[in-house]
């Protein structure tokens, strides 16, 4: 899947590239006609300026890598990107997302911006006790924190996953991480988070992020991830300028 990655990117840029001598030559024939007209165009923002570069190419890329990716918390963010200047607005919202998330979980999580979403990773070690998919109580009240924070942005969906590392059969993993998922999804639906917001995926020893052969790789592995990404329905009240930046 890297691989597939590393060559959608560059596909990507080359794309860009090419497009160069187009933007050149319009620039050159734009300079033929009145100072004038120039002065009285709109200028967007440079939020909306950055956002609407490689719309196309930007959208089929994420496409891409979110059909591949579709049960993972990243390829859930990338697959919801709409881009252009309605990305611009759902990338503003999710900033203030992030940064209410950063103090709601403090050491707890690792909250990270990524596309026109969020991602959160929990080391399982702070949620649960070893072989046991019971919150523990000391970190509840983050999560209760969190819940608050997700309530006040309702048009936004989480997808939650689970994953181990791979000491134990696979069927246990999985069945392991899918009820640590199961258990961080019921907390905040308990604290008021709409269950239909939700999709939980147990994703066992699947998808390490650092290697299973040392005790410090294997504590990485063991964690939770919370992809959380624009609804349909927030896409389209930033496509039809029902919210916008500000």
């Amino acid at each position: 899947m890297k691989t597939l990655t590393k060559y959608i990117v560059l596909g990507y840029v080359t794309l860009i590239a090419t497009s160069a001598p187009e933007v050149a030559f319009s620039q050159q024939s734009t300079k033929k006609k009145s100072t004038s007209t120039k002065t009285n165009k709109t200028q967007l923002k440079r939020s909306q300026k950055g956002a609407l570069i490689g719309v196309g190419a930007g959208a089929i890329v994420g496409g891409i890598i979110g059909k591949n990716n579709k049960n993972t918390a990243i390829g859930a963010i990338i697959g919801a990107t709409v881009g252009g200047a309605a990305g611009a607005i759902i990338g503003q919202r999710m900033d203030k997302q992030a940064e209410r998330l950063k103090e709601d979980l403090g050491k707890t999580a690792k909250v990270e911006r990524v596309g026109e979403g969020v991602k959160l990773t929990f080391d399982n070690a702070l949620l649960f006790d070893f072989g046991s998919s019971s919150l523990r109580p000391e970190t509840q009240e983050s999560l209760r924190k969190m819940a608050n924070t997700l309530k006040e942005e309702q048009k936004t969906e989480l997808l939650v996953e689970g994953h181990t590392d791979n000491v134990g059969s696979e069927a246990f993993n999985r069945d392991l991480s899918n009820k640590r998922a199961q258990a961080v999804a019921n907390f905040l639906i308990g604290e008021g988070v709409s269950t239909s917001r939700f999709k939980v995926i147990g994703q066992g020893e699947a998808n390490p992020v650092a290697s299973n052969n040392t005790e410090t790789g294997r504590q990485q592995n063991r964690r939770v991830e919370i992809g959380l990404y624009a609804s349909e329905e927030m896409k389209k009240a930033a496509q039809n300028g029902a919210i916008s930046l500000r």
